[in-house]
Formats: C-alpha cells, sequence, structure tokens
C-alpha cells in the first residue's frame, strides 16, 4: 500500500470542519499542530505592533494514494481556500515508505478496492 501525506494550513477557526471532512473522505486519523504563523502575497497587518492575522494550525493527514486526492479537494472545499487569499492551502507529496500504520491498512484495503 502507497501513502501520501497532506499538508494543510489552515485558520484555527475551520480546523475541527477539516479534520472532519478529510475523515468523511477517507482519512483515518491526522495531527494537528496549533499557533503557526504565515504570510501571503500581502504582508501581515499590525496594529501597535501586534499581528492581527488569525491564528493558523497545521494538519498532517498521511493517507492511501487512491483515496488522496479526494481528501484534498474536501479540504480545499470546506477550508475555503480559494474563495479569499489568505483562506488557507493544502498540498500532498508522496511518502516513500511508513511505518506504524499496519493497524490502518487493514482498514484501508475494502475502500482502496472500491477505488481500484
Amino acid at each position: 500500500m502507497h501513502f501520501k501525506l497532506i499538508i494543510c494550513f489552515v485558520e484555527d477557526a475551520r480546523t475541527d470542519d477539516v479534520m472532519h471532512a478529510a475523515r468523511e473522505a477517507g482519512a483515518t486519523g491526522a495531527t494537528v499542530i496549533t499557533n503557526a504563523r504565515g504570510e501571503g502575497l500581502e504582508r501581515a497587518r499590525t496594529f501597535f505592533g501586534l499581528t492581527l492575522e488569525t491564528q493558523r494550525d497545521v494538519v498532517l493527514l498521511l493517507v492511501e494514494e487512491h483515496l488522496s486526492r479526494r481528501i484534498l479537494e474536501r479540504i480545499a472545499e470546506v477550508g475555503a481556500f480559494d474563495e479569499r487569499p489568505g483562506a488557507g492551502i493544502a498540498f500532498q507529496i508522496d511518502v516513500e515508505d511508513a511505518v506504524g500504520v499496519s493497524h490502518q491498512i487493514s482498514r484501508l484495503s475494502p475502500m482502496v478496492e472500491e477505488e481500484i
């Protein structure tokens, strides 16, 4: 079984919605890193030296490759990434090898067989 890592930078107010949508699309779990900060095309606004931008979370999802595109698209939809600048981004990268996922493989096998 081959995996992809979906990395998602999302506004912290939408993290739970993104994680719920990813699970519905086939993800079996996620790791969330809280209080990330980033900057896009436009610099962050400040007020007396304090940043006015909302906090971001980084969501890491190790998913089976046949399910990855569906999960990625669902995350983008729920996170409203294409609706306005700064809402968030998500991308996927290939995973060469992974350990500690054998318990998930038995659960994923039926879903992957349906996709193939």
